[in-house]
């Protein structure tokens, strides 16, 4: 069985080796779709033997169906440039590639665990965080709004134990300046559908998210850290919502 492993990727020198090296033996074709890095990303792409592509920046959903279009096989890995496979991971898909996939299996779903602050994090909602990344690409594709893409599989999804780390935060600052960043283009997204905010949206949705993420997913057992990743995911929340409030009017 041959598997693509398809990555967007836009100035990403700082993880995409370590992205391609994790996946670099087990791939039958790598495919790297590029929207105009001006670092290093090609020639790291290159030299892991993998096929650079080029596309104007269209969106996350636009950009992660077309890679699928251009791949070559017909099971593909999705895979972001600062993510890397783990050891169980890697054994699992070697035995799909050996024995080949299940007749009634259109996708595999595994969980993703995000490094931060020097700590792997497996509490609160960042675990397991369980997605679909390995499938038949004929019956899948992306839908979604200007960010947070979710992938529509058509067919049974199969479940593997493997984790994909996920290198997410550079430190505090980065994880700030993302939450801004997806607050945006979610609200805008939003607002462009018709959706509404009400008065109380950015407290009641922040306060709910902060109570889901610390407490209920018990992201205290994540110490300090868990009680700031509830903190920026209430902040990002509660900006999402006041951002399409102000947009609303």
């Amino acid at each position: 069985m041959k598997i693509s492993f398809c990555i967007i990727t836009l100035n990403e020198e700082a993880n995409l080796s370590r992205c391609l090296s994790s996946c670099r033996d087990l791939a039958d074709e790598i495919l790297v779709l590029d929207s105009g890095s001006t670092d290093g990303t090609a020639s790291i792409a290159r030299e892991h033997g993998a096929r650079f592509e080029f596309q104007p920046w269209p969106g996350y959903v636009a950009q992660k169906n077309r890679v699928l279009e251009l791949a070559t096989n017909d099971w593909v890995f999705s895979l972001d440039a600062d993510e890397e496979l783990s050891p169980e991971l890697r054994a699992e898909i070697l035995q799909l590639k050996n024995a080949g996939p299940p007749s009634d299996t259109a996708g595999f779903s595994l969980p993703r665990c995000v490094f931060y602050e020097g700590r792997w994090i497996r509490h609160g909602d960042w675990y397991p965080d369980r997605l679909v990344r390995c499938f038949y690409r004929r019956k899948a594709r992306f839908d979604g709004g200007k960010v947070h893409e979710r992938l529509l599989v058509d067919g049974p999804v199969r479940e593997w134990k493997g984790e994909l780390r996920h290198y997410s935060f550079r430190d505090a600052a980065d994880h700030l300046d993302r939450c801004r960043k997806y607050a945006r283009l979610w609200a805008e997204s939003q607002h462009e559908s018709g959706r509404k905010a009400s008065w109380w949206s950015p407290a009641g949705h922040a306060g709910f998210r902060w109570l889901r993420s610390y407490i209920f997913r018990g992201g205290w057992l994540d110490g300090s850290l868990g009680l700031r990743i509830a903190n920026f995911a209430a902040y990002e929340v509660w900006l999402k919502y006041s951002t399409l409030r102000a947009l609303n009017k």
